[in-house]
């Protein structure tokens, strides 16, 4: 719907809305910094807002071999702090309820960005978002039951075309994001469905609340889903945690396990890179009830930031914790 960038202008920086319209691509003033750097997370915020707030109701829900809209009540927390719970409580789909986690992420990231600016820079980014989602649904309104726009309403919306750029692109906006998580809907129940995204959910959190993003030393996978975390130098290993797969009797568990890359080239043995590996398990840990996000995002930190921990854990033994966790080996193999 709108892409957000800065200028300067007078020895300040300010924060542009650049949309379409009826004139083609305009741009408008949404408030002055004193500074680039007060003003870089605001932007990165409202733009990841506004693609997160936009791609769904620009594509069409092609689960179950039908075609169907997404819905529209994200949108509501756009300009009703008091909606944003909502964000988090929905079993729509695996796809938009991980949008809604997103859209939750980016305006609690916008607050914080907004807690280091004066209030009047605050109220004009509010009302920036009122005009966002106010614009967005009356473009809806005509598209879905030709309402008609009302006069005044200055941004353009096409389904299918989004006007979103999202920090150089975003797997979970993308059509093959979408296909993915809809695959891992396929035969599930209702119930099933809920349960997947309350795993989901727990996973994203984990991940985002801790320190492998800023380390780089693992990534969130939409496709099974996974957390996958290799620290460097630690000789070949690495370390996963699942979610239960939903149509496994009784849910299946959740895990983390340790494992070890083994070459499939026997000749590369020892060497530090292989061309290529087979992953195989070290030692697991089954957990009786979903683990707190917590506790798993102080597991992943700690891999990010304690050089070896990942080795010596690779030693524990059947029955013991993995040091200074709360997880139980529950079996070896090594």
């Amino acid at each position: 719907m709108t892409i957000y960038c800065q200028h300067a202008n007078r020895g300040k920086t300010q924060i542009l809305a650049v949309h379409r319209s009826g004139k083609g691509v305009v741009s408008s003033t949404v408030t002055s910094l004193e500074t680039p750097d007060l003003a870089v997370p605001v932007i990165d915020a409202l733009n990841r807002i506004s693609a997160l707030a936009t791609i769904p109701v620009s594509v069409f829900d092609r689960r179950e071999a039908r075609v169907a809209g997404y819905p529209v009540d994200h949108l509501a927390a756009l300009s009703d702090r008091a909606a944003r719970a909502d964000l988090l409580t929905g079993v729509h789909s695996l796809w938009y309820e991980s949008v809604c986690l997103e859209l939750h992420r980016a305006l609690t990231d916008l607050d914080h960005a907004l807690g280091a600016v004066p209030q009047p820079v605050r109220l004009a980014v509010e009302k920036e978002l009122e005009t966002e989602a106010r614009e967005l649904r009356d473009a809806l309104g005509d598209y879905t039951e030709g309402l008609p726009v009302p006069e005044g309403n200055r941004r353009s919306w096409d389904h299918g075309q989004p006007f979103v750029p999202y920090g150089g692109g975003s797997l979970l906006l993308t059509d093959r994001g979408r296909r993915q998580m809809d695959q891992q809907e396929e035969g599930l129940t209702d119930d099933q469905r809920a349960a997947a995204v309350a795993n989901l959910r727990l996973l994203v959190t984990a991940f985002e609340q801790s320190s492998v993003v800023e380390f780089d030393s693992g990534i969130f996978s939409v496709e099974y889903p996974e957390i996958f975390a290799e620290p460097f130098d630690e000789d070949h290993l690495f370390l996963t945690v699942r979610a239960p797969d939903p149509v496994e009797r009784d849910g299946g568990a959740w895990g983390v396990e340790i494992c070890r890359w083994q070459p499939d080239d026997p000749e590369e043995e020892g060497e530090d890179e292989y061309s290529s590996a087979t992953g195989e398990p070290v030692l697991h840990c089954a957990l009786p009830t979903a683990p707190c996000p917590d506790d798993l995002a102080d597991l992943l930190s700690r891999l990010a930031t304690e050089p070896g921990l990942l080795a010596g854990w690779a030693e524990t033994q059947r029955g013991e914790s993995l040091s200074g966790t709360k997880f139980v080996v529950t079996s070896v193999n090594r």
